[in-house]
């Protein structure tokens, strides 16, 4: 049986259900559940502490997990990302007070650094040969600078409100940029079947949110620029109707592109053209 870590709250925890539920898979009831088994697909989810799921799987008492990339490098644990998913986006940055260091890494040499996040950011230094301190604090990293703990702070950075609010402003690059992974103990085996069943359901998820199922009626004579335009993944099926010199055309489009693709189809001659959502695929 598959042994599988899912994180059981965060902003992890509900979009990481949703898309095992979008993958066939039982999931719980109850937020008190801390472990399910699913029997029909032969798998059994543990409900952990997202920080926690990179060091469980690690040990090899768990089979792959779901966590955050940064998660997973703050741990150190000898776990290692296999699939991202596309959700629960970040990026780290460094920000301070105005005029405390400039834009370049080396002006963070002799400083001491606050966040939540010290092995990503002790990593970050000491590959990029900086000296600084790390100081590790849990919560609103903010207030860090006010209080004299540290002159730089290292967090999550969505729109940068919560720290011009502060009075503190970005400096530097990303520090690096994180979302939900799944992941696996390094060096185990990859080619573990039902490991690799569980990811192509994943994968099948993440494209059949990506993409949407277009058809269309057009004449014969543009069928190429039809096509050109919605070439699909190998290529579209091109069906004959009824009505000679007409065709019809199926193909997966981008589902961001789709209203652009309908418009420029349109414009060629093409008629009752429609999209469909997926709800499930295998490439």
């Amino acid at each position: 049986m598959l042994r599988i870590a899912v994180p059981n709250k965060g902003s992890l925890s509900g979009p990481a259900a949703e898309m095992l539920h979008e993958a066939g898979y039982q999931q719980r009831r109850e937020s008190k559940e801390l472990r399910i088994v699913d029997p029909g697909n032969d798998v059994e989810f543990f409900y952990l502490r997202p920080r926690d799921i990179a060091i469980y799987v690690a040990s090899g008492q768990l089979d792959i997990g779901i966590t955050g990339r940064d998660l997973l490098i703050d741990s150190g644990a000898d776990a290692e990302e296999i699939l991202p998913l596309g959700f629960a986006r970040s990026t780290f940055r460094f920000a301070t007070k105005p005029g405390t260091v400039g834009d370049d890494l080396a002006d963070l040499k002799g400083k001491t650094v606050a966040t939540s996040y010290e092995g990503i950011v002790a990593r970050h230094l000491a590959d990029n040969g900086i000296d600084a301190s790390v100081v590790h604090l849990d919560g609103a990293v903010e207030t860090a600078i006010q209080l004299g703990v540290a002159q730089v702070i290292a967090d999550v950075v969505e729109t940068g409100t919560s720290l011009r609010n502060a009075g503190l402003e970005v400096v530097g690059e990303p520090i690096m940029k994180s979302e939900a992974v799944v992941i696996r103990r390094t060096g185990a085996d990859g080619e573990e079947p039902k490991v690799r069943q569980f990811l192509r359901r994943l994968q099948g998820v993440l494209v059949a949110r990506t993409y949407v199922m277009m058809d269309y009626d057009c004449r014969v004579e543009q069928l190429e620029k039809a096509v050109a335009l919605t070439p699909g993944l190998e290529s579209p099926t091109v069906s004959p109707l009824h009505n000679e010199g007409w065709v019809a055309v199926r193909a997966m489009v981008p589902s961001k592109e789709a209203q652009r693709v309908m418009d420029d189809l349109y414009d060629i001659g093409a008629r009752a053209i429609l999209t469909t959502a997926i709800h499930a695929c295998r490439l």
